[in-house]
């Protein structure tokens, strides 16, 4: 994929390319920090994370990268394009999930968010996407606003929940039921 408007920004925005790989790194090693209390974890280990899992082969994760003119990494949108279950007109049965939108925070109020989104919004439509779903924190007022500022709408009917250990082992145990197995088995 091109660039999305390279000039039209002050930001290049584009699917991350093996170049951007290293401060990507950095990038994601600060959004670690953001969501666990300034803990940052080894550069090698999100190397290989962000190689042999969000870029590898077969992975459904896309990465949109917002970099400055001297090709540092500034920002992300972490997504995927998922197809309903429920919406069979081919004009919309196809959705983009948003998993993360992330900006550092020394380009923050820059207009690095605002140009991953709208990237995002070119690259679901030109690929069939109609709509672009995410999940946001209640406590992100800041968050809220911009998404707003957008024209994005609260979805009011959706909640989210999280199912992690111990809770998620217990309900392996007690389900009783064999291993889940592919279509090929």
């Amino acid at each position: 994929m091109q660039a999305l408007h390279p000039t039209k920004h002050r930001f290049r925005i584009e699917l991350v390319a093996e170049h951007q790989h290293a401060s990507l790194v950095d990038l994601l090693c600060e959004l670690h920090a953001f969501y666990n209390q300034g803990a940052t974890p080894p550069r090698q280990v999100v190397m290989e994370h962000l190689r042999q899992n969000l870029l590898a082969p077969g992975s459904a994760q896309r990465l949109l990268v917002a970099s400055r003119s001297d090709g540092v990494v500034v920002g992300l949108a972490a997504f995927s394009l998922v197809y309903s279950l429920v919406e069979f007109a081919e004009d919309q049965r196809r959705h983009c999930q948003l998993k993360e939108l992330y900006v550092s925070s020394a380009a923050r109020s820059q207009g690095a968010g605002r140009a991953l989104m709208h990237g995002l919004a070119r690259y679901a439509m030109e690929h069939g996407c109609r709509r672009i779903d995410w999940p946001v924190k209640a406590s992100n007022a800041r968050g809220i606003l911009f998404y707003e500022s957008l024209g994005a709408e609260r979805v009011a009917e959706r909640l989210s929940y999280r199912l992690t250990e111990p809770a998620l082992g217990r309900l392996v145990l007690e389900s009783g039921c064999a291993d889940v197995r592919s279509a090929q088995s």
